[in-house]
């Protein structure tokens, strides 16, 4: 071998090694670094005529369990649609409150059938009769709140809605912009690994809205489909459409066509959890808007509806004609069967028996079509109120099942099925996300181990020093030939 070859394969050992010292530092100092692949160098002889001439860097590869990565991107989308289910039903349930809670609906029912009770003990009481009608506004005031917090759930999703679509359209549109960028790379020779770093951040941004798998394709270039089947990107991507509503009330449905559902480039699609764009954060915040907070609307509506029939029947106040408002009204006036949809809403006690709206305690003794005073030592209307919210009845709208039912019993029950309704919840989110960190912590067993990159560079190191020291050693050859 002569001494240009020697020096030739040094110099080459020289850059290959100063090549693989910055890989280890890129790979060292991106450690903790979201969307980050570890790198690793392929290296292969250099030939020149035919000859060894060293050796030359064939690629900079990045590390990828593509296998792993999907998966990871999958079950992060289901423990976040989890998560966000699992939010909007705590809430509602803390909101509610337990029995032991004196500011629970239950509670403040139980103080409403005392405060009856104690009102028949001395109907004279004009104290007495004013903490019924206190304790009847509590329970009102918390069914009107209940209905309120439920509308706004369902405002504050359909906004969000708006704004994960916009960064959906976004990120789809920068995947596309990098494709391009790595396509024209690759053909000028350039290295395209931190491009592909960016392309993954954003396609696990994308799954966790809508769970995404990637496709490769030719030249670097991926495509990405949502495991519900709809195309978000393949050659260009697609544009998802969406209209955020202002104000949302309880009569307000997507199955009406009042919401806003999905368009993909124009064309309606399904919105539903279990659709084309379902299982991620945006199929939960469908389902909190369309499903669940519509549900438990129903039910409010139906515990303020037989409320509302049970004080109303002239079997327990008979001064009262068929049809006529009782203690609980819709607004003030009679329940109208046809439109229970946002009755929780609209639930308020009788003006005829507010002081404040110029009516008169003594119809909740005297009974509310009565037309003059009665006896104020007749408790019958009273004993006769309360006897009615402890019989057992059927209620007619909710889904309370075919069990006859106390007023109190009704609330309890609605309270266990949001409960239920956690608790199932939770057990799927304890069981997405325990499956998402066990992922997580095999994606970053295979990536940047720091202490193999040191090992690593210890070992460049040497190589380096080798080959700097066959340089120097033809260094010293030629400045002896020049002597001579």
């Amino acid at each position: 071998m002569g001494i240009s070859q020697t020096l030739s394969n040094a110099l080459s050992g020289l850059t290959a090694a100063s090549r693989m010292a910055e890989v280890v530092a890129s790979n060292t100092a991106n450690a903790l670094t979201d969307g980050y692949a570890r790198r690793e160098i392929s290296l292969g002889a250099q030939v020149v005529g035919q000859q060894g001439a060293g050796v030359r860097v064939l690629s900079v590869d990045r590390i990828v369990n593509e296998t792993l990565r999907s998966d990871l991107r999958l079950s992060d989308a289901a423990a976040q649609n989890a998560s966000l289910r699992g939010d909007f039903l705590s809430t509602f349930e803390a909101r509610i409150g337990t029995p032991e809670d004196a500011n629970s609906l239950s509670s403040k029912f139980a103080e409403f059938e005392a405060s009856l009770v104690e009102a028949g003990s001395r109907p004279e009481s004009e104290a007495r009769l004013s903490t019924v009608l206190s304790a009847a506004r509590e329970v009102t005031g918390h069914l009107n709140t209940l209905s309120a917090e439920l509308q706004d759930s369902r405002m504050d999703a359909d906004r969000k809605i708006a704004t994960q679509v916009d960064a959906l359209n976004s990120a789809l549109s920068q995947v596309d912009e990098l494709n391009a960028s790595i396509l024209a790379g690759k053909a000028a020779g350039h290295d395209t690994n931190a491009l592909k770093d960016q392309r993954q951040t954003l396609v696990d941004r994308i799954s966790s809205i809508v769970p995404t798998r990637q496709v490769p394709r030719e030249n670097d270039q991926i495509a990405l489909f949502t495991t519900g089947g709809a195309v978000l990107l393949e050659g260009n991507p697609v544009e998802i459409g969406f209209t955020a509503r202002g104000i949302i009330t309880p009569d307000m449905t997507h199955d009406g066509g009042v919401l806003s559902g999905l368009t993909l480039n124009g064309n309606a699609v399904s919105s539903d959890d279990d659709g084309f764009f379902g299982g991620g954060t945006l199929g939960a915040l469908f389902a909190i808007r369309d499903t669940l907070a519509p549900n438990l609307q129903v039910q409010i509506d139906a515990l303020s509806r037989n409320l509302i029939e049970r004080v109303s029947d002239p079997a327990v106040d008979p001064t009262l004609s068929g049809g006529a408002a009782g203690l609980f009204t819709d607004g003030g006036g009679p329940l109208d069967p046809l439109n229970e949809t946002g009755l929780a809403g609209r639930i308020v006690i009788n003006p005829l028996a507010d002081p404040e709206q110029g009516g008169s305690l003594s119809l909740l003794r005297d009974g509310f079509g009565a037309s003059t005073p009665g006896p104020v030592s007749n408790a019958e209307n009273l004993f006769s109120l309360a006897s009615a919210l402890t019989t057992a009845s059927a209620p007619a709208s909710g889904n309370f099942g075919p069990s006859l039912h106390s007023s109190a019993e009704l609330f309890a029950s609605f309270l266990s099925q949001v409960t239920s309704d956690r608790q199932s919840n939770e057990a799927t989110q304890t069981y997405a996300t325990a499956r998402y960190d066990t992922l997580k912590e095999q994606a970053l067993a295979e990536g940047v181990d720091t202490d193999h990159e040191m090992q690593k560079l210890l070992q460049i190191e040497e190589l380096y020093s080798a080959n700097a020291r066959v340089i120097q050693t033809v260094d010293a050859l030629i400045k002896q030939l020049l002597e001579i």
